[in-house]
C-alpha cells in the first residue's frame, strides 16, 4: 500500500537516533515511525480507499516466530520497526503492508500522528494489569511517561509522576490534571516514603530513558510489587539481588504496542478522553527539520510532542 505522509511525530527514539545512542539501529537510516497520512494506492480488494486517512503500525513482524505465534508481534524475533530497523516515514511517500495501515477516519493529521506513542503508554499500562486504586509511580514525564500515566489513570490507578525537570511536572499538572508530583532530586526517595507511609508503590513504570534512573527504580517498588521498564537504553541494567528478592519483585519489559492498544488509543481520542491538543506542543515544517531538530533536543523542558508537517 502506498501512503502519502502528512504528519510525522518526533519522539525520544528519534532524538536518540540523532545523538547516535539508539541500541537497535544501524546507520544510515531514514527516521520516522509516528506516521499519519492518506492512502494513495491500495491493493485490489483492499478495505482501504485512495484518500482515506490512516495512521501506521510501524512494527513490521515476521508472523512466524515464537513471539508472533504467541500473539505478540510487538516483540517479534525478527521485527523491523519503521525508522529504526528499516527506513521510516520521514518522506513524502512510503510503501507499507496493508496490515500496517490503521483507519484514522475522524482524526486530524496531528491526532493520527500521536496514536503510536500513546499506544506505547497504553501497552505499558496493560502489561502491568493495574488494580483500581493501586499506587502507581511513573518515572519520566516526557511523552511516553505521560502517555503511560494517562492510561494508568484511566485504569483506575492513583498515579504519581516523577521527573528531573520541573517544567514537565508543571505541564502535567496544568494541562492534564496530575496532582501527585515529585521532582527527581536527592530528597525524592524520602518524599516517596512519606507519601506512601513507607510502603512505596505497587507498580513503578520507568520512562526516563536514563540508565541510572532505571537501576534506582527498584527502590521505589513496594514489597510484592511490579517494576515495568518502558525505556530502552544502551548498557547493563544492574540490581542488588537482595533488594530484588526481598520484594518478590515482578519485573516486566514493555515493548512497542499491539493492535488492541492502537484501537484503545483511537477510541480515546475520538471520544475526547485524551486531550491531544495539550499533547501537541510544537510544529515543524519538513524543510526546516534539519535546522530545528537540535533546537528541539535542547528545549526538552518545553517540548512535549513535536510534529513534522509534510504539506
Amino acid at each position: 500500500m502506498l501512503v502519502r505522509i502528512r504528519r510525522v511525530g518526533l519522539c525520544g527514539t528519534d532524538y536518540h537516533i540523532y545523538a547516535g545512542n539508539q541500541p537497535f539501529l544501524s546507520y544510515p537510516r531514514v527516521m520516522g515511525h509516528e506516521l499519519a497520512g492518506e492512502v494513495v494506492e491500495a491493493p485490489l480488494g483492499s478495505a482501504f480507499r485512495p484518500g482515506q486517512a490512516v495512521t501506521i503500525n510501524p512494527y513490521l513482524a515476521c508472523g512466524h516466530c515464537v513471539a508472533c505465534r504467541a500473539g505478540k508481534p510487538n516483540c517479534c524475533a525478527r521485527i523491523a520497526v519503521l525508522g529504526v530497523h528499516t527506513d521510516g516515514g520521514m518522506a513524502e511517500l512510503i510503501a507499507v503492508p496493508e496490515s500496517a495501515a490503521i483507519d484514522a477516519t475522524g482524526l486530524t493529521p496531528e491526532q493520527a500522528a500521536m496514536v503510536e506513542f500513546l499506544a506505547i503508554g497504553a501497552h505499558a499500562a496493560a502489561r502491568a494489569r493495574l488494580r483500581a486504586g493501586s499506587r502507581v509511580l511513573v518515572k519520566g514525564a516526557g511523552p511516553i511517561g505521560l502517555a503511560t500515566a494517562l492510561f494508568a489513570r484511566l485504569d483506575g490507578a492513583a498515579v504519581t509522576l516523577c521527573d528531573s525537570r520541573q517544567p514537565r511536572l508543571d505541564r502535567a499538572a496544568r494541562d492534564f490534571g496530575f496532582d501527585s508530583l515529585v521532582l527527581a532530586d536527592d530528597m525524592a526517595q524520602a518524599r516517596f516514603a512519606a507519601m506512601t507511609g513507607g510502603d512505596f508503590f505497587e507498580t513503578v513504570f520507568d520512562a526516563t530513558g536514563n540508565l541510572a534512573a532505571m537501576c534506582d527504580g527498584l527502590h521505589q517498588v513496594a514489597h510484592g510489587g511490579s517494576y515495568v521498564l518502558v525505556s530502552v537504553v544502551k548498557g547493563d541494567l544492574v540490581f542488588a539481588d537482595p533488594e530484588f528478592h526481598k520484594r518478590e519483585t515482578t519485573l516486566i519489559a514493555s515493548r512497542n504496542a499491539l493492535a488492541a492498544d492502537f484501537a484503545r488509543v483511537i477510541a480515546a481520542i475520538r471520544d475526547g478522553t485524551i486531550a491531544t491538543d495539550a499533547l501537541h506542543s510544537h510544529s515543524v515544517g519538513a524543510a526546516d527539520l534539519p535546522r530545528r531538530l537540535p533546537e528541539l533536543i535542547d528545549a526538552a523542558d518545553s517540548v512535549l510532542k513535536a510534529i513534522v508537517r509534510f504539506d
